[in-house]
Formats: C-alpha cells, structure tokens, sequence
C-alpha cells in the first residue's frame, strides 16, 4: 500500500466549537470520525440559506471550511479503512 499525500487544513470555521465538532463511531470495530450533530445542523443551515439568498462572503468562507474539514475526515476515516483491510488480508 502506497502512502497517501497527507491534506493540510489551511483554517479552522470561527464557529467550529473547540470541544464537541467530532464524534467518534465504530463500523465494524474501526473508528470512524463524522461531524457532531451541531457542526451538522450549522452546515445545513448555511445551505438553506444559500438556496434562498446569497451568502455573506464571511458566510461563503465558513462553508468552504466545513467542506476543507469534511474533506480531511473522509480522508482519515478511508485511509484507516484501508489500512484495516490491508491488515484483514495480511492475516489470511
């Protein structure tokens, strides 16, 4: 298996809570990372209110740092998804 460029997060929302953004689930006994139910509904807010008017430019950079962060969970969740199939297949 060949490693993986690691992403980088150029910046963090000004309304990603410090405590609480992630929430940790398993399937099938790996840890999977996903955005905490607030982080969620703050996101869909944002959409909503995109589908009906212009977003603030402010607003505009907050949802393109919610997709910078869902972008690097999916990465971490694949890569340990992979690296435990990879295990998986070792001990065959």
């Amino acid at each position: 298996m060949s490693a993986l460029p690691f992403p980088k997060l150029s910046q963090l929302p000004a309304t990603l809570p410090l405590e609480g953004a992630v929430r940790i689930e398993l399937e099938d006994g790996i840890p999977i990372f996903r955005a905490s139910h607030a982080v969620q509904q703050r996101i869909e807010a944002l959409l909503c209110q995109q589908q009906n008017a212009p977003l603030s430019a402010q607003e505009e950079q907050e949802l393109d740092r919610y997709e910078e962060i869902d972008d690097y969970l999916s990465f971490v969740n694949r890569t340990l998804r992979n690296f435990a199939l990879a295990q998986t297949q070792q001990n065959l």
